[in-house]
Parts: C-alpha cells; structure tokens; sequence
C-alpha cells in the first residue's frame, strides 16, 4: 500500500474521494517495476496501459525514415506516460517509451479505466482534467517550439524542469528541444561561463 500512496496523493490533489472511492480507484492498478533501458511501449503494439510513475524516469520518443530519434515525452514522479493516440483508439503504438532508470510504476489498462469512468463521475472528472492539463501542456510546447529561439527553449526548459533537465541524457533533451547535442553542449558551456 504503501507505492500506492504517491497515487493518492496525486488523486487527492485534483479530486476529493473519500476512503472507499480512493480503494475502488487504486485497486484497478497494478505495481510494476521496470529496469533502465526497458520499454513498456513499443510501435506497431497497442498501448495496454496508462503508466504513473513512482520512482524513476521515462522517455518517449519516435524514429524518423533516417533514424533520427525524436523526443515527446519525459516523465518522472508523480507525471503519467503513455502513447496516448495509441492507448485512447486502442491502436498500435508509434513511439517507443522506455526507462530510463530502473523505475517503479502504477499502471491501469484500457478496459479498466472505462469501468472506472462508468461507475462514478469523479473518476471521470479526475480523468478530464488529466486529459486537460495534457492537452495545455502540449499547445505550449508546440507554441514555444514556434516562436522562441532554441536557446530560450532551452533556458525556459532548465528553469522550469530542472529536476528533468540534470536527470536525462543530453541527446535526449536536445532531441525534446529541438537541437543538436553539440548545439546544446555550446548553450551549456556558454551558460557555465556567463555564470563562473
């Protein structure tokens, strides 16, 4: 019970439950643990499930035709992680998600997550706003991606997610961001200097 605890308060955060919706809700996840470098998604496979992370960290990414890989996605604790158009259609998957420290995470598969939403409005409302929250997130992104220079994407990024920024590989940021790992190694020691 006690790995369920980050759930709860992740849930508590967003809804108010009380003791018995809070068990009815955690008990349609299962406790998994994942080694570094394991996917838990892979292309061409439907996303079976919807991931909370626990302890550790995650990447989701894409290979383009030259197989030049694309970051979407990071996660770290108390973040969800899936590919979400393969996992909502029930279609297969078109990125990879894969550990990138041995991690701990909740899962609740696809059926399990409509008999939650069936039975009680909460856990819908819990899952809108998920689903809300996601969705701004991402039309930031894609704004930012849009208008600001790869170095303020990058100064924005280490501001607000410093927590991400000193925990994944340098290649797997600058592929998030949008940049070379050798562009972003000169933002870096640029930075060092102007700060030393």
């Amino acid at each position: 019970m006690e790995q369920y605890k980050p759930l709860i308060e992740h849930i508590n955060k967003r809804i108010l439950l009380n003791e018995d919706e809070i068990f009815e809700f955690i008990s349609s996840f299962k406790l998994t643990k994942v080694k570094k470098r394991q996917f838990i998604i892979q292309p061409d496979f439907v996303p079976k499930y919807r991931n909370f992370v626990v302890q550790g960290a995650f990447r989701a990414y894409v290979v383009a035709d030259q197989g030049e890989e694309h970051t979407i996605q990071f996660a770290v604790e108390d973040w969800w992680i899936s590919d979400y158009s393969g996992y909502i259609y029930q279609k297969p998957a078109s990125m990879f998600v894969m550990a990138m420290e041995d991690s701990i995470i909740l899962q609740i598969d696809f059926e399990s997550e409509q008999k939650l939403k069936a039975s009680n409005h909460k856990y819908e409302t819990f899952f809108r706003i998920m689903a809300e929250r996601s969705f701004a997130g991402m039309q930031r992104r894609l704004i930012s991606n849009l208008t600001k220079t790869a170095e303020e994407r990058y100064q924005e990024f280490e501001e607000k997610y410093t927590l991400i920024a000193n925990r994944v590989p340098q290649y797997a940021l600058a592929s998030f961001l949008g940049m070379t790992t050798q562009y972003m190694s000169k933002l870096r020691n640029s930075r060092v200097h102007k700060k030393s």
